[in-house]
């Protein structure tokens, strides 16, 4: 396999209303995929996000962010009008998303339609209701029978986080509720009933609408590389649901949270906070909550990228209440023998010749994690933008190998038009003469590095889309550390042409990258 693909988040698609979502853009995108000769669409994750927006904080790893539900579909469906939504704020920047419009009004918008759906539901229990109202009835029972394994319980503990006025699950009074006591789980049942069937009603047109998305770019032989993330945030239907998966005491209080050690760029570290797996507690019964993970993202993706590949090998647990993460301790993480696991219980990787897992195995390598990568025969990462800052860095083209896939640069990075502007004389110097580009220009520049991407003898070469466009900083989707403006960037409405379409054509079949129909 040599393919080539584009990185371009859910969120960022022109759609109307405020967000990116499964909408007729997200087509003609495929269809663009599918003209430039790319073999893969890379997204971020998709699941719910919390406070700060961030797709890597997600309220639930199962579940499916209702914000990405095209609006335009329900419509086409019955269970929206378009005046319904024309009159609704959801914000008035097109090249950025508004979430805290998206926040206080998407919901609105979505429970008219899921009124409307209840409705559907009642007649088709009637004879002479349409046979289209019966199948989806059928269908709906269907779903939630099919996902009760995580839908109940992210229903649930979503019902009762709205009712606790957006409170974490760890700050709940009712002690019950939080330990999850039969008597009270079912009384929150009962008297969250509606809003219960709301939340399911939301994920439900999720599968579906992102299920015929899917199905399309299957059709245009565009393969989905989707993220998931290493932790789950603290406060997620996850943590709640499934503290025996953590290491967490009695009072179901985190004795230890992640985050990375002191280093040249932090003397105090990094604290990020997320809960911690208890990988003892998790083998004996064979890392089930894992494989229900995988095999739940191989339902939205082909592909599955796991950030934050080393913390299966080692991971830094600070103690829980600390304000810095100096006095954290390296741990083992579970190794070869997660992975053994997970390929002989999840069917879509015990195909040797699909490419099924990338690991994100970025930052500090170690001997010890470059064998379990080595030894689960996963392909890791090269970003070019890290390859120019010493003289034989790892990252640079000379040191690739097949088994790995190549990035000008992922979403945590700045665009490449602004780290070419942004970098020291010295090191753009250094990238000039490697890449053996003569051009003054910028624009003309970023060209000839996305090139080189493309030269690498990586088995596959993903590039942000921003990076075709030649944007510059205002394009960045994060600046990891920073609570302010990520996550919102948004491409303009038609804005991609037939010309940027062949100019990528032209560089998949001159470095043969054009995908092969049998290969999906």
């Amino acid at each position: 396999m040599r393919e080539s693909g584009i990185l371009f988040p859910i969120f960022s698609i022109p759609s109307k209303f405020g967000i990116g979502s499964f909408s007729r853009e997200a087509y003609e995108f495929v269809d663009f995929l599918n003209g430039s000769g790319q073999g893969f669409w890379q997204i971020l994750p998709m699941g719910p996000t919390g406070y700060g927006n961030s797709p890597y904080q997600p309220v639930s790893s199962f579940a499916g962010n209702p914000y990405f539900i095209s609006l335009e579909t329900l419509i086409e469906e019955g269970l929206l009008t378009w005046d319904e939504v024309n009159g609704v704020f959801f914000g008035d920047q097109v090249e950025s998303v508004d979430y805290g419009a998206l926040y206080e009004n998407r919901v609105k918008v979505l429970k008219i339609a899921y009124e409307r759906f209840c409705e559907r539901l009642k007649k088709s229990k009637d004879e002479s209701a349409s046979q289209t109202d019966k199948d989806e009835a059928k269908a709906y029972q269907a779903y939630k029978k099919k996902e009760a394994f995580w839908l109940e319980d992210y229903a649930l503990f979503t019902a009762i986080k709205s009712e606790q006025g957006g409170k974490s699950w760890l700050d709940w009074e009712d002690e019950d509720l939080k330990k999850r006591k039969d008597s009270a789980l079912k009384d929150a049942e009962k008297r969250l009933a509606d809003e219960i069937d709301y939340i399911i009603f939301t994920q439900y047109e999720f599968d579906k609408q992102w299920g015929k998305l899917r199905a399309y770019a299957k059709s245009k032989n565009v393969k989905i590389i989707g993220d998931l993330p290493f932790y789950v945030a603290l406060d997620s239907a996850d943590a709640w649901s499934h503290p025996e998966a953590f290491q967490m005491d009695k009072d179901l209080v985190p004795k230890v949270v992640a985050g990375c050690p002191p280093d040249a760029f932090s003397h105090t570290g990094q604290l990020w906070g997320n809960p911690i797996y208890d990988w003892k507690a998790m083998k004996k019964n064979e890392y089930e909550w894992w494989v229900q993970r995988i095999e739940r993202n191989y339902e939205f993706y082909d592909v599955i990228r796991i950030d934050h590949f080393h913390g299966f090998c080692d991971y830094w647990a600070v103690p829980y209440g600390d304000k810095t993460a100096e006095k954290g301790k390296l741990e083992k993480g579970p190794g070869m023998d997660f992975f053994n696991v997970l390929k002989s219980k999840v069917k879509e990787l015990q195909n040797s010749k699909k490419l099924g897992i990338i690991a994100e195995d970025l930052g500090n390598n170690t001997p010890e994690n470059e064998k379990l990568l080595e030894d689960t025969g996963f392909p890791g990462m090269k970003v070019l933008q890290y390859g120019f800052t010493s003289w034989d860095s790892y990252y640079v083209n000379h040191r690739h190998i097949r088994n790995c896939v190549v990035y000008t640069g992922t979403h945590d990075n700045t665009t490449s038009m602004a780290w070419i502007q942004e970098i020291n004389d010295g090191e753009r110097d250094f990238v000039r003469r490697y890449i053996n580009s003569q051009n003054t220009d910028y624009g003309q520049f970023v060209w000839d590095f996305i090139r080189e991407a493309y030269r690498s003898v990586a088995d596959l070469c993903i590039v942000p889309l921003q990076d075709y466009l030649c944007k510059g900083k205002e394009a960045r989707i994060n600046t990891p550390g920073t609570g302010e403006g990520n996550w919102q960037w948004r491409l303009q409405p038609n804005f991609l042409s037939k010309d940027l379409e062949r100019s990528i054509r032209g560089l998949s079949e001159l470095y043969s990258r054009i995908p092969k129909a049998e290969e999906l």
